[in-house]
């Protein structure tokens, strides 16, 4: 028991040191927003207010919370004051009375909803991964793992700093330290300005409640603190400083939350009986009133909006736009969204080592799975026995083991990769939105981190098939079909990625990519040798079709004979081979060039498609 306690004390100790560097804070900032519009399209000719004249402002030291039903424009207008919001927006967003900037996009946090964790990282390398990747190289390695070990210590997680974050089918850490997590991600940064998204969503009343303890400390520190919520217990609205209420895109009221009571007694609603102030001001949000008889009423909005307007001009207007720029018209939110991420904190190449390292230790339980083995190992045991001693003779059966070989393994790696991007989007979205790395290094570290386990798994396999079904035993013939082999993964990997990045959507994408499949398959003339010219053309887009070629050529001279009905016949001259054109030299060079075109064109698509992700605003690459 005393050991227990002593440990309490000393984790309360270095949570205590740790605050101390944390509340020291950037330049304090005071929030200011006025007459936010915001417009998204419902039809073709339509569009809809999702904000309609919001005002207010939060200023250092204090937590704004954005109350309202679902729908009412809570997660739209946090967006918007974090500055990742495009579209239709007019208004004035300022910071310490200046528009959205570079600098100021380094003195924000913004935690989303949605835990957007990868699943496989203790608590530790998570946020020593970020630290990493977001803090500026003024730092040192070492402070930057530093710096993470006190965010770690600060929001209480050191029980847990060795835990896996964890998923719905992998026990991890729990609700409430995901979610802490994920704000001492953007905690690292320092941040003067923290914007959160439902921050209790899911958790039980208790944890919320820490949750939300965790952020007034911060608050009271220095900081501005934003959130959205939607029905916090009476303990948890007590802690906010101010209350901004919405209802359908428009406020019905702006103020301390501890005089909102107060407020709509004064115009007319009041509870029947003593209440949780947020669970009232949800059902003014909803329309719904109940009076003295217990009997629920639709109420006037109108009437509501018209007081809360009243009461606004009179006591908050004239503090709101006192700071605000000299250009204070509708068009002065665009340009927010024109404003670029500026330079980046790290150079290419620590995000590139970073990102690999990060994506190694996330996948490691991935690439040799007993089960990915397994399948790998016999398929190619099923292979060499059905294969097994093939020879020359057999011209007909060895040719058809080539093309399964070919098939195989183009369709494999090619529904692996399908599913890369649209698995990561929103980690990506997440990532890229707080400016933490180019996308090209994200990119190439990707694409890197799976070629070995590819590399390796595929010459396992051709290591058992080729002993066992009589293919060449000549070693330049075996290099010549690994690396025939190889191509045919790397350019069905990029097909793959291609088409996932462009669809984003998986079902979506293995549909399509089914069917293009299918279609390089059946063009090449193996199943089907007289393909009408209409629809022969394919052939010449397909990966199959000269992959197919080249692993003739690692096979067979054009001078080689084979036994048939008159005797001996040339190689060259059988149907299957025949056309197939040249295997000379001149005609493998003219096959192979295709494929490293697709193998950097497919990718190259692939990078486009990605730059759409996550960008409302202009940024580097």
């Amino acid at each position: 028991m005393e050991q227990k306690m002593r440990d309490i004390e000393a984790e309360t100790t270095v949570q205590k040191e740790a605050s101390k560097i944390f509340h020291k804070g950037n330049t304090p900032v005071t929030l200011k927003f006025h007459d936010v519009v915001y417009k998204a399209k419902a039809t073709k000719k339509e569009q809809k207010i999702i904000l309609s004249g919001v005002t207010g402002m939060v200023q250092p030291g204090e937590i704004l919370a954005i109350l309202g039903p679902s729908g009412s424009g809570k997660t739209t207008l946090l967006t918007a004051l974090g500055g990742r919001l495009g579209g239709k927006l007019s208004g004035t967003i300022t910071y310490n009375g200046k528009l959205f900037s570079n600098s100021m996009k380094k003195s924000i946090g913004f935690v989303t909803q949605e835990d957007i964790l990868y699943a496989h990282l203790t608590v530790t390398e998570t946020l020593v991964f970020t630290s990493l990747l977001r803090l500026p190289n003024s730092f040192t390695k070492q402070e930057k793992i530093e710096h993470a070990k006190s965010v770690l210590s600060l929001l209480g997680l050191t029980k847990c700093k060795d835990s896996i974050i964890g998923k719905p089918m992998l026990r991890g850490v729990s609700g409430g330290e995901r979610k802490r997590v994920s704000i001492g991600q953007e905690m690292l940064i320092n941040p003067s300005l923290l914007f959160l998204d439902e921050p209790t969503s899911g958790l039980d009343s208790t944890t919320a409640q820490k949750i939300v303890s965790n952020l007034w400390e911060l608050a009271i520190g220095g900081r501005t603190v934003v959130m959205t919520i939607h029905q916090p217990s009476s303990r948890i609205y007590h802690m906010f400083h101010t209350v901004l209420l919405l209802s359908e895109g428009i406020p019905l009221y702006y103020g301390k939350g501890s005089e909102a009571m107060e407020y709509f007694s004064g115009v007319g609603y009041e509870p029947a009986i003593a209440m949780n102030p947020s669970d009232f001001l949800l059902d003014l949000a909803n329309g719904v009133y109940s009076d003295q008889s217990n009997e629920d009423h639709a109420l006037n909005k109108q009437k509501l909006v018209s007081a809360h307007k009243n009461c606004f001009d009179a006591k908050w207007k004239p503090i709101i736009l006192d700071e605000n720029p000299d250009n204070n018209d509708d068009e002065s939110q665009s340009r927010i969204e024109d404003s670029g991420f500026g330079k980046w904190s790290t150079t290419w190449w620590q995000q590139f080592t970073v990102l690999l390292k990060r994506d190694l230790k996330e996948r490691k339980h991935e690439p040799f799975s007993a089960l990915r083995i397994c399948k790998v190992i016999v398929i190619a045991l099923i292979t060499g026995l059905l294969w097994y001693r093939s020879n020359i003779s057999q011209l007909q059966d060895q040719i058809g083991l080539l093309f399964f070989i070919n098939s195989f393994w183009a369709v494999l790696p090619f529904y692996k990769a399908i599913f890369t991007f649209p698995q990561e989007a929103t980690m990506l979205e997440k990532e890229r939105s707080s400016g933490m790395y180019r996308l090209s290094s994200y990119f190439i570290s990707r694409i890197i981190v799976d070629l070995p386990v590819e590399l390796i798994l595929l010459t396992i396999y051709l290591f058992i098939i080729y002993f066992m079904t009589g293919l060449k035993l000549n070693v330049l013939n075996f290099l010549y079909t690994l690396f025939t082999l190889l191509l045919d993964v790397l350019v069905s990997q990029g097909l793959g990625l291609a088409i996932g990045a462009i669809i984003m959507d998986t079902k979506s994408a293995i549909t399509l990519g089914s069917i293009i499949l299918l279609s390089f398959v059946l063009a090449v003339g193996f199943y089907v040798r007289h393909v009408p010219t209409f629809i022969a053309w394919i052939k010449y887009i397909s990966i199959n079709y000269y992959i197919y070629k080249l692993f003739l050529g690692s096979q067979y001279d054009i001078n080689e004979t084979y036994p048939c009905p008159n005797g001996k016949c040339l190689i060259s001259e059988f149907p299957l081979i025949k056309q197939m054109g040249d295997l000379h030299l001149q005609g493998q060079l003219m096959a192979l060039l295709p494929l490293l075109i697709m193998l950097i064109g497919y990718r190259i698509v692939a990078y486009i498609a990605l730059m759409r992700i996550g960008v409302t605003k202009k940024i580097s690459i």
